[in-house]
């Protein structure tokens, strides 16, 4: 977040659906892609391969809440939901950007490309940053095993920033009416996946309707985490939520033990959360028996329909939702971006540009990268070096002068005379030697 690219727009009449043969196109360049034919991965595999330094994909269908500016093709319908780039798992070779670009708004840049228009195009990643405060949401199960690693890391990082973000969890649940689990007799047709009477629903995690961790069982668990955060997490930092659900991972996350309420009440007690408060607050919110709704679990699944919400695990950061892997260093710099510029606080001014972003929250300064050496190692080095050189320059002085005392005294030996007496003369090296104030006898003749 906060970079950017621009370069030359190069449309594509072919689909991308198959490996682009003798492609006449000159790096770098962005180039335009209709949607449809086959997934957006395999277009980006094949746009990088042929030297895209980013994909456009132009949407083909018009969303219903633009009809009024966005024209539609002959015969098709608005879609209610905005489709999802994602990875369909084959992605991991993928290094170039790629953005959708809604119907009403690619229409003209085609246009223009299609008459032979030169196209420069930036496209730049950002989010909104109105304040110095961020709001961020987390939709996410409790069995959810890709956020699971995620959820146990990320405390470090949502205490560091404190109340400057506020955080709120949501848990991805279905509706049992939608599915037709609610028999017209009133009673629930989906087995045990769903709690009152096929109102509220979840997938099993182990797939085995007979055995271990049921599709109801995960609906408890998200409810019980849901009051937990109501009675705990007013101040958007929640960190009794964070405390149990990383306990419950470490004591109860297994299928003998998920819906143990022994384990559970351990669990809570050991983070300090009130039970029987939170058992309270799910009977009286409406409860999992009868036929009655749920308020807490009702709300969720209006707001999953309300920001359409298909996928998960997913991160929004001001109400945007964050691209890319659940992963603590990418939310990490999202979040640190929502702040308006020079509100943001110091732990991201210290961190978000760190090559190891955990670390540096963990430790509330950078470490020094791999391969790279400490500023004050460096110069406690070149100190030592600096002294170490300078003794043995001061020794080399010191013997260099002895050598050369030695040279002249013998040379005046050898060449001066003696006195009468055959006494040999006292010379000013001497006295050097012997370091003493008086003179010896003897004259020159």
């Amino acid at each position: 977040y906060g970079g950017s690219i621009q370069q030359i727009v190069i449309y594509a009449e072919d689909d991308m659906c198959s490996p682009v043969v003798n492609a006449h196109w000159k790096s770098p360049f962005i180039l335009m892609v209709d949607r449809g034919g086959c997934t957006f991965v395999q277009k980006v595999r094949n746009a990088q391969h042929a030297g895209a330094a980013a994909v456009i994909i132009a949407d083909n269908m018009c969303q219903c809440q633009h009809e009024k500016v966005c024209t539609p093709n002959p015969n098709t319908m608005c879609e209610k939901h905005e489709p999802i780039m994602a990875d369909d798992g084959s992605g991991n070779d993928i290094t170039i950007p790629s953005v959708l670009l809604f119907k009403q708004d690619a229409d003209p840049l085609k246009k223009a490309l299609l008459n032979h228009k030169s196209v420069r195009m930036e496209l730049s990643w950002s989010l909104p940053n109105p304040d110095d405060h961020v709001e961020w949401d987390l939709w996410t199960s409790p069995t959810d095993f890709v956020s699971k690693r995620f959820k146990n890391e990320f405390k470090t990082a949502v205490l560091a920033l404190g109340p400057s973000a506020s955080f709120t969890p949501h848990m991805y649940i279905y509706d049992g009416f939608a599915a037709n689990c609610r028999g017209s007799d009133g009673k629930s047709q989906c087995f045990n996946l769903c709690t009152n009477e096929g109102r509220y629903c979840a997938n099993d995690p182990e797939g085995d309707l007979d055995y271990g961790i049921s599709g109801a069982d995960v609906v408890t668990e998200s409810l019980r985490r849901l009051c937990i955060w109501g009675l705990y997490g007013d101040d958007g930092v929640g960190l009794e939520w964070w405390n149990y659900q990383e306990e419950f991972s470490k004591l109860c996350d297994t299928s003998e033990l998920f819906m143990n309420d022994d384990c559970v009440k351990t669990a809570m007690a050991n983070v300090n959360i009130d039970y029987d408060a939170v058992e309270q607050c799910m009977f009286t919110h409406g409860g999992l028996e009868g036929t009655e709704s749920n308020d807490i679990l009702q709300q969720q699944l209006d707001d999953k329909e309300s920001k359409g919400i298909v996928i998960m695990p997913v991160v929004y950061v001001n109400g945007v939702a964050v691209r890319g892997q659940l992963e603590f260093s990418t939310i990490f710099k999202a979040i640190c971006a929502g702040y308006a510029p020079g509100t943001e606080p110091r732990i991201c001014s210290t961190c978000s540009k760190c090559s190891d972003e955990k670390t540096c929250v963990t430790m509330r300064k950078c470490p020094a990268e791999e391969g790279t050496v400490k500023q004050s190692t460096f110069v406690a080095s070149l100190a030592s070096v600096i002294l170490i050189f300078a003794a043995v320059g001061a020794g080399c002085y010191v013997r260099q002068q002895r050598i050369m005392k030695e040279q002249v005294r013998g040379m005046i030996k050898e060449y001066m005379p003696l006195d009468a007496t055959h006494q040999s003369m006292d010379t000013a090296l001497e006295q050097d030697d012997i370091d003493t104030p008086s003179m010896q006898n003897g004259s020159f003749t």
